[in-house]
């Protein structure tokens, strides 16, 4: 139940000049913004459920008010004769909360739901009754705000109740929808508590609920929500923002028509039919702003924002504006061709005027521009059930009200509720659901089939394993990023293309080291609760350095089956080729009336020419053995060793002799010195030992190159 009341403020009268019927104004955050400037007064609207329905209306012409209307009345009848702190009827919160919702866009299931969300905490209103009355969707939803409404706010509670809440917020997103929108008035009417409550409240919003409606894609409740929220925890600035705003405002109006006339003309010229607008910056931007920057200037005050009507034309658009205006290409985004993690899609610039005043410009659709505003909430109802017969998978499929599938929902709540529900104890979840709210910007990476992972900025290859594979990334060994081989720690940037190499041992853990590069929850839960499971050493991120004997490197004469055109000469192969038929191969005397028989292409050999040594000429004779010398590249496991032993002797090659060096960021470099009784068996073997898990590739010895 809330505590404090008045009456949404009286939204501001329409601007001059034509209005665009098929695409209402948001009016939310004008509204927000002249109240905290505090030149709009608050007063009782004379008929609050009519300025709901018009408010709907407006969004939704065909809208059927009548439920709306019924709602209201047993609202209003179960609500009589309960006040706000204030001393204003309890009435004026739902339907505040009511309006705010309208104003965004809501469908007609959540007005419904938002009217009557405290009537079965604070009334004698059943969830049967209001079920019988109004459906089994209005039902769920207040049943799902009611347990909300129980939500303790105190440190000891926390955790437990904000899982629950999540858990109601996957279930259907309408249901945070109406807890924000509630929020959101219980902030605007916080002056009647007391200070400390105030702080606290405030606390919990900045915390947890402001992160949640950012990834619900809620803008017009997130900007007003932190402005409120500084207003109480940061006093100070806020009077002083508050004060620059107010001297600012002028300025920035007058340098951002300018833009945007400038804008309008070049648009026309080009033929595209563009609206645009001069979008004013709310406080906490402002702040952020001015600590970047420092001094502000006018076009800082607030932001071009281009509407049109495909998204063909946003590229148009940005064209236009890249030939006719300096473009600081640094604050280039596109949000169209990759959307933010919570349905945003917007293309982001920046232009610079003649003086060297840079405005930021946003360029999107109508659509999108309604999504970027209300975000989840301005997509109606997701939940229409699949008919039967229609070949849509089981998942698809809506089973009554418990098994809900909803195409909408943002990928990061879905990832969350998964790692919520492993999440061992509450305080874990706790933990990491600050950690995972408090990371407000996301990447996203590709899979090599094109498939996209959405992760915090900042993730590794760690986190990328755990978001494809689930605990099965247990098993991961190692990564190629963009096409190159990295280490699972590597840190991946926006657009990064990531091929992750899995093992096949399915007993195989992961080394305690990999929670160093873990920043997603779903990560660190899975690693930890391995690592919980197997107590004892924990695996080492090589598993084949204690098991592994290392010989000496020490290569003896073999049947070299090469012949040098120089009599009575010894001939030897060169250890740092190790040459085997067909190789094209060249010749040097060495000491001991030797030849030393090298690869054509092998840098000693290239060396050598160049210091004018002469060579002398082999060629390969009939003896069909050979002995080589190979590298293995791999990734540290278990059984490693003995599975490349095995994959040798099967392809009939006898190790000489075998090192394998220190493990350096979880991979292994082994050297083998084989003995082939047919030189063709050359390439099988390498691909056998290629085939082994965890080995990435087998290289044939060369010397190091020497200046």
């Amino acid at each position: 139940m809330s505590t404090e009341a008045t009456n949404p403020a009286t939204p501001p009268a329409p601007e001059a000049g034509p209005q665009r019927r098929r695409r209402p104004r948001i009016e939310l955050r004008r509204l927000g913004r002249a109240a905290l400037l505090g030149n709009t007064g608050r007063h009782r609207l004379p008929d609050a459920i009519g300025h709901v329905a018009d408010a709907h209306r407006a969004h939704h012409p065909e809208a059927d008010l009548e439920i709306l209307h019924r709602a209201y009345l047993l609202a209003e009848s179960s609500h009589r004769g309960q006040m706000r702190k204030s001393g204003e009827p309890y009435i004026t919160h739902p339907l505040a909360v009511t309006l705010i919702l309208a104003e965004l866009g809501a469908e007609t299931t959540t007005l419904t739901a938002s009217l009557l969300h405290d009537t079965v905490e604070d009334t004698e209103v059943t969830l049967d009754q209001v079920g019988a009355e109004f459906g089994s969707e209005v039902r769920f939803l207040v049943d799902g705000v009611t347990k909300l409404e129980k939500v303790d706010y105190g440190a000891a509670a926390e955790p437990e109740t904000f899982r629950k809440m999540l858990v109601a917020t996957g279930n259907d997103v309408r249901v945070m929808s109406i807890k924000l929108a509630d929020r959101l008035h219980n902030m605007r009417t916080l002056g009647v508590m007391r200070p400390e409550k105030q702080q606290r409240i405030a606390k919990v919003t900045r915390d947890v609920l402001i992160p949640l409606a950012e990834r619900l894609g809620v803008q017009a409740l997130k900007t007003e929500l932190e402005d409120l929220v500084f207003a109480i925890l940061h006093p100070a600035e806020y009077e002083a923002t508050r004060t620059l705003v107010a001297s600012g405002t002028e300025r920035g109006r007058d340098s951002l028509a300018e833009m945007a006339d400038r804008t309008r003309g070049v648009l026309r010229e080009a033929g595209l039919s563009a609206e645009v607008l001069v979008r004013p910056r709310h406080f906490v931007s402002v702040h952020r702003v001015r600590l970047k920057r420092g001094e502000l200037r006018g076009a800082d005050f607030g932001r071009l924002l281009i509407l049109v009507a495909e998204d063909a034309d946003c590229y148009g658009v940005l064209g236009e504006l890249h030939t006719c205006f300096t473009p600081v290409v640094s604050e280039f985004k596109d949000f169209i061709a990759v959307p933010k993690f919570n349905l945003y899609q917007s293309l982001h610039t920046a232009v610079a005027r003649e003086d060297g005043e840079v405005a930021e410009v946003l360029i999107r659709t109508h659509q999108m521009h309604k999504v970027a505003e209300a975000g989840v909430v301005a997509l109606g109802n997701p939940y229409t059930p699949v008919p039967e017969g229609t070949g849509e998978q089981p998942e698809q499929q809506v089973r009554g009200l418990t098994e809900r599938a909803d195409p909408t929902r943002p990928g990061w709540l879905s990832r969350l509720l998964d790692w919520q529900r492993a999440a061992p104890d509450p305080d874990t979840f706790w933990s990491t659901l600050r950690d995972d709210l408090a990371q407000d910007r996301e990447i996203t990476v590709f899979r090599p089939d094109g498939s996209p992972l959405g992760l915090p900025e900042g993730a590794s290859c760690v986190d990328a394993a755990y978001a494809a594979y689930g605990e099965d990334a247990h098993a991961c060994m190692g990564a190629r990023v963009n096409g190159r081989l990295a280490t699972l720690g590597t840190r991946l940037v926006d657009g990064d293309i990531v091929q992750l190499l899995m093992g096949q041992d399915p007993a195989s853990g992961p080394p305690r080291s990999w929670l160093e590069h873990a920043r997603t929850p779903a990560a660190r839960i899975a690693i930890g609760r391995w690592l919980a499971a197997h107590p004892g050493p924990a695996p080492a991120a090589d598993n084949t350095r204690a098991r592994t004997p290392a010989h000496a490197h020490a290569l003896r004469p073999a049947p070299a089956g090469a012949v040098a055109d120089r009599p009575g000469a010894g001939v030897r192969l060169a250890g740092c080729c190790t040459p085997v038929p067909p190789d094209t191969v060249t010749g040097f005397a060495v000491r001991g009336n030797h030849v030393a028989v090298h690869r054509a292409e092998c840098p000693g050999a290239t060396r050598m020419k160049a210091e004018g040594r002469p060579e002398v000429r082999v060629r390969w004779a009939g003896t069909s053995q050979c002995r080589v010398t190979l590298h293995a590249e791999s990734f540290g496991r278990a059984r490693l060793l003995a599975d490349l032993t095995e994959a040798i002797a099967l392809a009939g090659a006898a190790i000489v002799s075998a090192t394998v060096e220190p493990p350096t960021e979880q991979r292994v470099r082994h050297t083998y010195t084989l003995q082939l009784p047919e030189a063709s068996q050359l390439p099988r073997l390498m691909r056998a030992m290629r085939e082994v898990p965890g080995v990435y590739d087998v290289t044939r010895a060369q010397a190091a190159q020497h200046s």
